[in-house]
């Protein structure tokens, strides 16, 4: 018999998001993937947010009965998840924010403050009816690849659902999905509705919407990675003062819009590995460049108070040898969960995987060479 959980435990986040009302908005989180020359995919991303968001790794497995979190549950969906998944939780709950599925699907959920909107539930919809928290669930549990997404997303509604945790509004994120083969969309819910849109890029930060932020790359089609050449004004040579002037421009501040224009300028710039094993050191190096320390953003509460948005955490999922990899705030070391293994090992049971662990400093001193 298979355990059965509510998805107000198996909360599926759409990253940076579930705030605590205390807290400001958490919308600084960056995704982007590469793709080596075996054709393994690895999607890496950032987790931003103002206080400490206490993650463990979840592991969900096939046959789970997951039901609605809406306050009334005989108004909202029901369903067994056909396929198990792993991913990172947040503030001790049985909720993935970013994960992985056991075929190679991977979901993150990031904020979209200011834009998201959902219709209200009703009599009507209700045998369709799903909190936005419960969406990441609901699609890793269900579907293999981006195509069975795109021909399913819209089968279910996101309606509001009210959170006292985030000032009681109705959770607002868009998803990124990218499986296997390196097919990537964004799912927004907009106007009411959910937009699907094409994600050739396989990029994904936060507001605006997905379509402003392509439109907007048009603003830096000057950039590369190769160096400028001298310039020759009347006879005097002009030269450049060292290395990444083919870069002069790039927007180096934490907005949305400037991180995924450097999303898009280290992805594509990125050399191609032979395997997605070495690709995953390789994407972990470049989410490194996104890194928030704690104290660069900082805003101003009500109360007079300082909150800081900082990266919690960073996830590098590889899409081809199934493991979620993970660093934290507190230990930069990468940690992996083969995703098939785990999954095995934890049977009919969702099962959790504690990632609170100070980061030992090793000494050297002596092992020389």
């Amino acid at each position: 018999m298979k355990k059965r959980i509510g998805l107000k435990s198996l909360l599926v986040s759409t990253a940076c998001a579930m705030l605590l009302m205390s807290y400001t908005s958490a919308d600084a989180c960056t995704a982007l993937h590469l793709t080596a020359k075996d054709g393994g995919v690895v999607v890496g991303r950032t987790m931003e947010f103002g206080s400490d968001t206490k993650s463990d790794a979840v592991v969900v497995p096939a046959g789970t009965k997951l039901t609605s979190s809406l306050p009334d549950k005989s108004k909202g969906i029901h369903y067994t998840n056909k396929y198990g998944f792993v991913g990172a939780n947040f503030m001790n709950k049985r909720m993935v924010v970013d994960g992985l599925n056991e075929k190679g699907l991977y979901i993150g959920g990031l904020y979209l403050p200011g834009y998201a909107s959902y219709p209200k539930g009703s009599p009507k919809n209700a045998a369709k009816s799903m909190a936005p928290e419960d969406y990441v669930a609901w699609l890793l549990g269900n579907f293999s690849t981006v195509a069975e997404v795109k021909k399913n997303y819209n089968k279910v509604i996101l309606v509001q659902n009210p959170q006292k945790e985030i000032g009681g509004q109705t959770f607002p994120g868009h998803f990124l999905i990218t499986d296997s083969s390196g097919a990537s969309i964004v799912i927004e819910p907009i106007d009411n509705t959910l937009k699907l849109h094409e994600n050739p890029l396989g990029v994904l930060t936060n507001s605006p919407p997905f379509d402003w932020h392509m439109t907007n790359l048009s603003n830096y089609a000057n950039l590369s990675a190769v160096n400028v050449e001298p310039l020759d004004f009347s006879g005097t040579k002009i030269n450049t003062f060292g290395q990444g002037s083919g870069l002069v421009g790039l927007p180096g501040d934490y907005t949305p819009p400037s991180r995924l224009i450097r999303a898009v300028a280290f992805s594509q710039a990125a050399i191609q590995l032979p395997t997605a094993k070495e690709t995953v050191l390789q994407v972990a190096h470049i989410m490194n460049a996104f890194d928030i320390p704690f104290g660069t953003i900082q805003e101003k509460g009500k109360d007079g108070s300082i909150h800081y948005d900082y990266t919690q955490w960073t996830s590098i999922s590889d899409l081809k040898n199934m493991t979620f990899a993970i660093k934290t705030y507190k230990n930069q070391t990468i940690r992996s969960i083969d995703v098939r293994k785990a999954l095995a090992k934890a049977g009919n049971e969702v099962k959790v995987i504690e990632l609170d662990v100070e980061q030992p400093v090793e000494d050297i001193s002596t092992k020389f060479k």
